[in-house]
Formats: C-alpha cells, sequence, structure tokens
C-alpha cells in the first residue's frame, strides 16, 4: 500500500541524499566520540561534555534519517563500509589539540549542513514535506551549535563586532 502519495520513482532521488547524509552522520558520530575520549587539557571538562552532547544528539539523528529512508518506502544504508565510501565527511586522526577538534567539528558542521541542504533540494521538488520538515530542525539545531562553538573558538581579539539594530 502507498500510504505516502508519492512516486516510488520520484523518491528515490531524496533517498540516495538521505543515505549520503546518513553516512555523514555515522562518521561524524564517530568522530565525536573519538573527541570526547581524547579531548586533553585547560578545556577537558567543558569539550569532554560538549562532545558526548553532541554525539548523543547524533545518534538520535541517526536513527530519524534511517527511520525516515525507510517511512519512503526504501532501505537505509547500513555497512560501515558503505558509510565510508558514501560520506562526504572523512575520517582523521584521533589525537589532535582541543582546538583543532573544534575546528574540525564546525568543518564537519559545514559538510552536514550543505548535504542537508541537498536532500531539501530533492524534497522539494516533490513535494515531501516530511522530509522537509525533519531536515528543516536538524539544520536549525546544527546552525546552533555551530554558534557555540564558534563562540568558544574565537579569541576575544577576533570577536566580530555585533551590529545592532536601531529603532
Amino acid at each position: 500500500m502507498n500510504y505516502l502519495n508519492m512516486n516510488e520513482e520520484e523518491v528515490l532521488p531524496v533517498v540516495m541524499e538521505l543515505n549520503i547524509l546518513l553516512a555523514d552522520y555515522h562518521i561524524y558520530y564517530q568522530k565525536l566520540r573519538s573527541n570526547h575520549w581524547n579531548v586533553n587539557g585547560i578545556n577537558f571538562f567543558d569539550l569532554h561534555e560538549k562532545f558526548e552532547e553532541l554525539y548523543n544528539d547524533a545518534k538520535i539523528k541517526i536513527d530519524a534519517i534511517a527511520e525516515r529512508v525507510l517511512t519512503l518506502r526504501y532501505n537505509p544504508m547500513s555497512k560501515m563500509k558503505d558509510y565510508l565510501e558514501a560520506a562526504t565527511i572523512h575520517e582523521d586522526r584521533p589525537i589532535k589539540s582541543d582546538q583543532d577538534m573544534v575546528d574540525e567539528t564546525l568543518n564537519d558542521h559545514k559538510i552536514l549542513l550543505k548535504q542537508m541542504s541537498k536532500v531539501i533540494e530533492k524534497a522539494d521538488k516533490i513535494s515531501d514535506e516530511g522530509t522537509i520538515d525533519l531536515i528543516g530542525a536538524y539544520i536549525r539545531e546544527l546552525e546552533k551549535s555551530s554558534w557555540m562553538l564558534n563562540a568558544w573558538a574565537t579569541s576575544k581579539i577576533e570577536q566580530p563586532q555585533k551590529k545592532e539594530l536601531i529603532s
């Protein structure tokens, strides 16, 4: 029974982009786990907790993305080999400075946001409101996390001037 009122062939490009996002999230998740385990130094407590918060969030999103693929009547990618081949986020060395960990996480956020935009673009073409709603919320959340990590990573000297609105 087709409960979606969508053409199966039209849904396939959305599913393909969702599977790439799923692969990206798996690599991102593992990198966050590595950062959580390997962070050291004066920022240990802040970053150890932040990386745990981020990987727990990523784990929830991984499940929801896979379930969206299933809702669209396809099977999600589920082999690590396939994730490594399909992902646009790549593994990196586990031992690095706390600043490098944050910088790389911010770069991974850019990649995730770009892939999410691709998903939304394909979903919009077929009026797939369920996917648009799901991924739209993820974009908002990831942008907020990026702002917070960027605020942590920016020294007082580098801080940009905030623009005030005058009414």
